[in-house]
């Protein structure tokens, strides 16, 4: 069996979000930069490896306001990119990598990511009728995920890129139901709950987050918009 994923994060002051009319950063200096939106759940599943592998003086971090972006950065913006990014980072980057050896593991770990995307539209839909009754099921799919293996309160039992690929969803997912549908997404999964609170521990994952207030704002303004 693998070990558990050491996090290799350090302390880090985040840069402030890039001016519109900032000139584009050069190309080609042997610099590796990671565009990001604050606020992008895709975008926080790259910059959580980054930081769990110690790469934050490897990979500098670029932040835009996409309302505001500067016009050389490229408009369409295509989301379902971070999982290749962020199994790019775990295989050519040093650092011990974030998927196990176990071949159950592995094959478990495929169903999971290939589920991700599929699990995001599930609930995203159901903000437009009834999210209990909707989304339901696929945070009991993650519940029941979560008994699948029983060495760590994690997808996988360790830490790996599979709570990556799901937990800046499902933290917002969290917040924004329980604050506008009363829909409580732990109540009744305690699992699911566990995962939760452990992922909190983690200062990789910590250092990503911002005000959860904000992204219910940027939800309502989203999806509840008329």
């Amino acid at each position: 069996m693998a070990a558990i994923a050491l996090d290799k994060s350090v302390p880090e002051k985040l840069p402030p979000v890039l001016d519109p009319t900032a000139e584009q950063p050069p190309l080609f200096d042997g610099t590796i930069r990671l565009y990001v939106a604050y606020i992008c759940p895709y975008a926080q599943r790259v910059w959580i490896i980054r930081n769990n592998k110690g790469l934050q003086d490897k990979i500098k971090l670029i932040p835009l306001n996409l309302q505001s972006r500067p016009a050389w950065y490229e408009e369409k913006v295509y989301p379902p990119i971070s999982l290749d990014l962020i199994n790019y980072l775990d295989s050519n980057f040093e650092g011990q990598s974030l998927l196990p050896d176990d071949p159950a593991k592995r094959e478990f770990a495929e169903e999971l990511l290939a589920y991700s995307d599929t699990f995001n539209k599930i609930v995203f839909t159901s903000f437009k009728g009834d999210p209990a009754k909707e989304a339901g099921p696929a945070f009991d799919y993650l519940e029941n995920a979560l008994h699948k293996f029983d060495d760590g309160p994690f997808l996988l039992g360790q830490f790996s890129l599979v709570d990556i690929a799901y937990i800046p969803f499902v933290e917002r997912f969290h917040v924004f139901l329980l604050e506008v549908f009363k829909y409580d997404i732990i109540a009744g999964r305690p699992k699911l709950e566990a995962w939760i609170e452990e992922i909190n521990k983690i200062e990789a994952y910590k250092q990503t987050k911002i005000d959860p207030k904000e992204n219910v704002e940027a939800f309502k303004k989203r999806f509840l918009a008329r």
